[in-house]
């Protein structure tokens, strides 16, 4: 687990973030911003959890965190740093309950798990992809420190993204 001033970050728990993952992931902004990610039930987000986040987590030591309040431990978003086909450069992605959004959570979660794998997994560049018409991601991926290089696409996908770096 890592903490921030404000924020307790730790990997999502099969057991304990099932029906939180399937609120979140199934949020409008989600699916229009990142995609439809077929969860439809708790057990659906037990085995996406199981299928997609634990493996990496397992091989590379880093993968998707759920993101809480220190205060109450209430859990309001998800951060994760991901391998991805087809791309090189890990990336970063991040995702926050509506009634959180502008407050500086996922900045604060994001700058956090940016600094442990580059510290702890010795990863020196970080990626991010987002949809043209995503621009609050945009702010808070150039906040974060990245620059916009290119338009992407990635295997299996049809839509052009927006690809950003450290340099």
């Amino acid at each position: 687990m890592y903490e921030t001033e404000r924020l307790m970050i730790r990997p999502f728990s099969v057991e304990d973030d099932a029906e939180f993952l399937l609120e979140l992931y199934n949020m409008p902004d989600f699916i229009k911003y990142i995609g439809d990610r077929k969860i439809r039930t708790v057990e659906d987000a037990q085995n996406y959890i199981k299928s997609k986040f634990l493996p990496q987590i397992s091989r590379l030591g880093f993968g998707n965190c759920v993101v809480l309040l220190k205060e109450n431990s209430e859990k309001i978003g998800g951060v994760g740093i991901f391998e991805r086909e087809g791309l090189d450069v890990a990336d970063i992605g991040f995702s926050v309950l509506k009634k959180y959004e502008g407050q500086g959570f996922m900045f604060e979660a994001a700058q956090k798990l940016m600094s442990v794998v580059h510290e702890d997994f010795g990863l020196n560049k970080i990626s991010a992809i987002t949809t043209k018409d995503n621009f609050s991601s945009q702010k808070l991926i150039e906040k974060l420190g990245l620059k916009y290089q290119k338009m992407v696409t990635i295997p299996g996908d049809t839509e052009e993204l927006m690809y950003f770096e450290t340099e």
